[in-house]
C-alpha cells in the first residue's frame, strides 16, 4: 500500500521541494496552495485554494482528501514572511495579515483534519528559528511562528492518536531569501541578523528547497522521539 502525505504551501519554495522528495520516494501526495503544483511526475493530486480563505478550506480539504483514511503524515508548511521593520514600525493590519496566513489558517486546517474522521500517524508544523531568537526585524514573522509552537502544544492534547512538532527547517534558499539578502530592501546595520543569511547563500549551510526537504523527510520519523507538541530545531535534532 502506498504510503501518503498531506502538503500545504507546496507549489514553491520548501513546499515544493517536500513535494518532490516525497513523490521521489514512491508516496502519493496531496497538495493544498494558492497557485497549485503541476509541474512534477508521480502520484500527485493537488488543489488550489487561498488558505487565508478560511470558509474555503474545509470544501478544499473535503474535495482533495475525498474516500482517504489514512494519512501517514501531514506537513503544514504555507506561510508568508512579513516586512523587515522594528515593532514599533509594524501596524496591527500588517500583523495580523502574517498571523492569519501563518497561524490562523493552521488553525481551520487542524480543526478539518481533528473532525475529518481521517487516521493521521503524524503532523508537522513547519516553525522557524525566529519563534525563539527574537531578532530585531522579525516582527510580525517571530510572534506568527512563536504563537504556532503554542498551537501546536495545544492540538497535541486533542489528537491522541496523532503525533504532533513544530519543527524549525534550518535555512534554505528560497524566494524569501531574495529580499532578505538584497541590501536595498534590508539593511544589515540595522537588522544585524540578516548578516548570518547572507554569509550562508550559496554554502551547505543554505540549501536548496528539494535538498531542505530531503532532511526534514529523513528527520520526521525520528521526531516521534519526543514528546507530541513538542518544539524541535533540525539543526539540532540528534545532539542531546
Amino acid at each position: 500500500m502506498s504510503r501518503t502525505v498531506l502538503i500545504t504551501g507546496n507549489s514553491s519554495g520548501l513546499g515544493h521541494g517536500l513535494t518532490e522528495v516525497y513523490l521521489d520516494k514512491g508516496w502519493e501526495v496531496y497538495g493544498v496552495s494558492r497557485r497549485g503544483c503541476t509541474d512534477l511526475p508521480g502520484k500527485l493530486k493537488d488543489i488550489r485554494c487561498d488558505l487565508t480563505d478560511y470558509e474555503a478550506v474545509p470544501l478544499a480539504l473535503e474535495t482533495l482528501l475525498m474516500g482517504i483514511g489514512h494519512l501517514d503524515v501531514v506537513i503544514l508548511n504555507a506561510g508568508i514572511l512579513c516586512k523587515m521593520q522594528d515593532m514599533a514600525d509594524s501596524s496591527l493590519a500588517d500583523i495580523q495579515q502574517v498571523m492569519d496566513a501563518n497561524v490562523w489558517s493552521n488553525k481551520v486546517l487542524l480543526d478539518w483534519l481533528l473532525k475529518s474522521g481521517i487516521r493521521i500517524d503524524q503532523i508537522v508544523l513547519i516553525s522557524s528559528g525566529a519563534s525563539i531568537n527574537g531578532n530585531r526585524g522579525w516582527g510580525a514573522y517571530a510572534l506568527s511562528k512563536a504563537t504556532l509552537n503554542m498551537l501546536t502544544q495545544l492540538y497535541a492534547h486533542e489528537f491522541p492518536h496523532t503525533h504532533l512538532a513544530a519543527l524549525a527547517p534550518g535555512l534554505v534558499d528560497t524566494a524569501m531569501q531574495d529580499v532578505l539578502c538584497d541590501p536595498a530592501q534590508v539593511d544589515e546595520q540595522q537588522f544585524p541578523s540578516v548578516a548570518k543569511l547572507r554569509a550562508a547563500r550559496e554554502t551547505p549551510a543554505m540549501p536548496k528547497p528539494r535538498d531542505a526537504g530531503q532532511l526534514i523527510a529523513d528527520a520526521i520519523p525520528g521526531l516521534k522521539q519526543l514528546p507530541s507538541g513538542s518544539f524541535a530545531d533540525i539543526r539540532t535534532l540528534g545532539q542531546n
